[in-house]
């Protein structure tokens, strides 16, 4: 590590990130360190026998070329979406829970997440050395953990002839105990210190739990190749290299649909997805209302306080847009600080009623400038409801809400105009 104190893992040892972290935060952390370090003297004290570390090997260096082999997609993605990044390292680990013993499959988690820091977050500043170590630790005992459920249901993988289905009922819930111990520790973290709309957003998203199964699946996969047929273990890279590409590929598919500053969709994708319910609503003879928002005065608020404070705005105003219109309503970013709403299946009174209730919300905002001002805006609102104005065109239903927007900012702004009254 380097010297230098300015770094996350520079020294003196005072000056690590580790010691700013929540109290609660840091004993957690700390405590599933020290707990990983005390299972590993532990299980260090069973010497593996040879066969068990030729197999170790050849699982490590299937989990160190894969590394090698997905660190230029995850760069790639991390610099086009910004997302966290992604390593399927369970594959591996799981793999190890099954084929080796404890000892040795702790040394693969130390091996694989010390290549990870000098491979990936050596040079990242942004990642202190206490969330890999963390990370490897939760990993260490979920994989302890896992290996203590197959040990106590009796499973004998690569012993005598082929596992049957007790093996696999074991195997099964020696998967979900892993995946419990980490969720559980890494949740947790999270839950204390990032602000969550909802608890169950600490156990991450039904994709990132898709994904980790997965993972668990191609784990079994490598531990019968390593108990059968080890050298065979490298070619489950390459259904893990493919796993990661489909994941690369998803978000960028979702990056490209998403504005950034806001996570709404982009005016592009808005418009699709309104095209696809004008489609429904002629087929059943449904209304379709259309609301285009445009903050009042928003220069202003850039010229004054800056753009990063604009930035804030913006996504305050998508924060209460979601959480304001009705489940299946489509909320975007049309450009700029205007904004767009689909509201399938209403009438001339619900549009009205939400469009207010919208205006009246971000009326209320206060956004903290550096400056300690509390910033404040207001919102015209143009609405438009299909058929009434506009029989069979999505443009004409867009412009009947831009011309009723327009009309209300000439009003006076901070209201709510509908098309055609």
């Amino acid at each position: 590590m380097s010297g230098d104190e300015s770094t996350p893992g520079g020294w003196p040892p005072s000056r690590w990130k580790l010691w700013s972290l929540p109290g609660r935060v840091r004993f957690l952390v700390l405590g599933a360190d020290l707990a990983a370090l005390g299972v590993l003297v532990l299980a260090a004290r069973t010497p593996p026998a040879p066969p068990q570390w030729a197999a170790a090997g050849w699982l490590a260096a299937a989990a160190v070329l894969h590394l090698h082999a997905s660190h230029l997609i995850e760069r790639r993605r991390r610099d086009r979406t910004g997302s966290p990044y992604v390593d399927l390292c369970s594959v591996w680990i799981f793999a190890g829970a099954m084929a080796l013993p404890l000892a040795l499959e702790l040394a693969l988690v130390a091996v694989i997440y010390g290549h990870r820091w000098v491979l990936v977050n050596r040079f990242d500043p942004v990642r202190p050395p206490h969330r890999t170590v963390f990370t490897a630790a939760t990993l260490a005992l979920a994989a302890a953990a896992a290996t203590v459920v197959l040990q106590l249901a009796g499973a004998q993988l690569g012993a005598g002839g082929p596992p049957g289905w007790g093996e696999l009922a074991a195997v099964v819930a020696a998967a979900g105990v892993l995946w419990t111990v980490n969720t559980v520790l890494v949740g947790t973290v999270i839950a204390w210190t990032v602000p969550l709309e909802h608890p169950a957003q600490a156990l991450g998203s039904a994709s990132d739990n898709l994904l980790e199964i997965s993972q668990l699946a191609l784990g079994v996969f490598v531990a019968l190749a390593l108990l059968w047929w080890p050298p065979a273990a490298l070619l489950m890279i390459l259904p893990t290299f493919a796993l990661h590409q489909c994941v690369q590929l998803d978000e960028f598919k979702l990056a490209a649909r998403t504005d950034q500053r806001t996570g709404l969709l982009n005016a592009i994708a808005w418009q699709e997805r309104a095209e696809h319910a004008l489609e429904r609503a002629r087929s059943t003879h449904a209304r379709v209302g259309v609301l285009m928002i445009d903050l009042d005065w928003f220069k202003r608020i850039n010229d004054t306080h800056g753009h990063p404070v604009g930035d804030d705005v913006l996504a305050e105003v998508a924060t209460v847009l979601t959480r304001t219109v009705r489940r299946g309503d489509t909320v975007g970013r049309y450009g700029g600080e205007e904004f767009a709403v689909l509201l399938p299946d209403v009438d001339e009174e619900e549009v009205r009623t939400i469009a207010e209730r919208i205006r009246v919300r971000i009326r209320g905002l206060r956004i903290s400038a550096p400056t300690g001002e509390l910033v404040t805006l207001s919102a015209t609102i143009g609405a438009a409801l299909h058929p009434a104005v506009a029989e069979s065109d999505l443009d004409g239903v867009i412009r009947a809400a831009d011309d009723a927007l327009y009309a209300g900012k000439k009003a006076g702004r901070d209201r709510v105009a509908v098309a055609g009254l």
